[in-house]
């Protein structure tokens, strides 16, 4: 019997689609450069940090003769940070331009992510090899990490395995802290003699690396339907028991675009976004009051029932939380050791009253004792707070219970309240690629091969245009220091691509705004279904709705 699904035996058969100029014989296409960039912000911090590598123009692939295409060369991948629909077939695109133009040419992957690059610890890719992944979910192929580049001994290390293994080009497959240190490396390789380039592909699922160049990241149109279908699955179910609130939390730590993405899919009762509620300094009570609210009016009209979506770092953009967050992070940090001495909760609180101010203590005691201890839980690597294992959404669902029940004596409600929370964030992370994340990516990886074959390092495989069909989508690349800027990191100013929030008044936001009254205390409920692979365009090859609404 064999060991994988019928889909997936089917999936290795589709064949994506490429920009036209992608079609080409290799020797006919060529890269050409525009006017010289420059950072988006700390233009003279970032060109003195990257003396030979700032500054450069943008590319764009086009035809024309490329004699040199074919000469035979040996390339790196590495996956890094965490893992996004279609990574696969950025190798597999990677691999298929590399091997088109030579078939003595070679790809290696490094395992578990940049350590694999620092330890020379890799495998080599055959057809047979790469055969078995393609148009699949996952970063199994060779293993994802979020190991840093960024001691001299890991430099020194790195430039060993390029050199140890005669390596033309290391491609970097990740988000903005990925390509930050491909932009890094870039640099190093450059400054240090190691003729090495260093090239990157947009992946985040969260889709906070994009900008005019690059419109999204690989993995974010198919974690977002993959929610979607989700969403729509327990609205259908509200709808049909009337009797249930859903608190679903969504993944995006720093940005709300899956949060909104999902609610224009979907069309839920009430999405919160986390730029809005800094914007507009939202307290946990306004946010609760509004909830409650739209939950007294439905109990008037639709019935004791809703959908709400919640952005996973929302807690971290609602005032009072932040500045509590800084305070625990700084002073659990500062005495590590007489905190995790203490054994219960009980006597951890005692401490944090006589160590934090008495504004933030008086935040910390209003939180419910499970969601309070998730505070102090275990920190990560930096020190910090988790964010992302406190349930935001156990949280609101707790608040709004307790404030229902005054409004009740109030005389202001009268409906029934309960509750159920979700966290979708695995879930979507390693489905299978949509058709469009399947063609994107591949796109991004064979497109990576012609930046290579051009000569040029630290930039990032871009492929624009990603609203019209494939056919018409347009290849280049971008200079990863355009998208830098310096930010404070861990006591000190490091450069960094910058992360792109949702826009108050971007056209996403906007369409949501304009009809939040109405799908509030409607039941206007969407049903997107499960991503389609097979059947018309219009089914199965449409980008994000937010993709659309930016380029209208």
């Amino acid at each position: 019997m064999s060991n994988i699904s019928a889909l997936q035996a089917a999936r290795y058969g589709y064949q994506p689609k490429l920009p036209a100029v992608l079609k080409n014989d290799l020797d006919k296409i060529v890269v050409e450069f525009g006017k010289a960039t420059e950072s988006v912000a700390d233009q003279a911090e970032l060109k003195e940090l990257f003396k030979n590598t700032y500054g450069k123009p943008e590319a764009l692939v086009k035809e024309g003769k490329n004699p040199d295409v074919s000469k035979e060369i040996k390339v790196g991948v590495i996956l890094s940070g965490g893992q996004a629909p279609g990574g696969h077939n950025v190798i597999s695109g990677l691999y298929d331009g590399i091997k088109k133009a030579n078939k003595k040419s070679t790809l290696y992957g490094f395992k578990g992510g940049p350590s694999g690059l620092i330890e020379c610890d890799y495998v080599e890719f055959d057809d047979k090899f790469i055969d078995a992944y393609r148009n699949t979910g996952g970063f199994d192929i060779i293993g994802s990490g979020r190991t840093k580049i960024e001691t001299p001994e890991q430099y020194t290390a790195s430039a060993n395995t390029a050199k140890k293994l005669g390596l033309d080009a290391i491609v970097i497959i990740g988000g903005d802290d990925s390509n930050t240190n491909a932009a890094l490396l870039a640099e190093y390789f450059k400054a240090n003699g190691v003729a090495t380039r260093v090239i990157g592909c947009p992946k985040t699922i969260d889709g906070d690396l994009k900008n005019e160049m690059i419109e999204t990241s690989f993995g974010f149109d198919t974690a977002c339907k993959t929610y979607s279908e989700l969403i729509g699955n327990i609205e259908r179910d509200a709808n049909s028991a009337k009797k249930y609130w859903h608190f679903i939390k969504l993944m995006g730590r720093s940005a709300s675009h899956i949060a909104l993405e999902c609610e224009l899919q979907t069309q839920a009762n009430i999405c919160l976004i986390s730029e809005e509620v800094e914007a507009k300094k939202m307290t946990l009570r306004q946010i609760t009051d509004d909830i409650c609210k739209v939950v007294a009016k439905r109990a008037e009209t639709a019935g004791n029932f809703g959908v709400i979506l919640i952005p996973e770092g929302l807690v971290e953009f609602i005032p009072e939380m932040k500045v509590l967050i800084a305070e625990l992070n700084d002073k659990m940090a500062l005495k590590a050791d007489e905190f995790n001495a203490l054994t219960d909760f009980a006597a951890k609180k005692a401490w944090l009253k006589a160590n934090l101010t008495a504004a933030s203590f008086a935040t910390f005691d209003t939180l419910p004792d499970a969601i309070a201890a998730q505070f102090l839980a275990d920190r990560d690597p930096h020190g910090n707070v988790q964010v992302s294992r406190i349930d935001t959404e156990k949280l609101l669902a707790l608040t709004v219970e307790k404030r229902l029940a005054e409004m009740k004596k109030e005389g202001t409600y009268k409906g029934k309240f309960s509750s159920y929370c979700h966290f979708f964030g695995y879930e979507g992370r390693c489905a299978f690629p949509s058709n469009f994340d399947a063609d994107y990516c591949y796109a991004l990886g064979y497109n990576a091969f012609v930046l290579i074959a051009s000569g040029v390092t630290g930039y990032l495989s871009s492929v624009r245009n990603l609203t019209a069909p494939a056919d018409k989508w347009i290849a280049g690349g971008v200079p990863l220091t355009m998208m830098m800027n310096m930010e404070q990191r861990h006591g000190s100013k490091k450069p960094v691509i910058r992360k792109a929030l949702v826009e108050l008044d971007g056209k996403p936001f906007k369409e949501y705004e304009s009809h939040r009254e109405q799908w509030a205390i409607n039941t206007d409920y969407l049903y997107p279904g499960a991503i389609q692979y097979y059947g018309p365009t219009e089914v199965c090859d449409q980008p994000t709705k937010t993709l659309k609404l930016e380029h209208k």
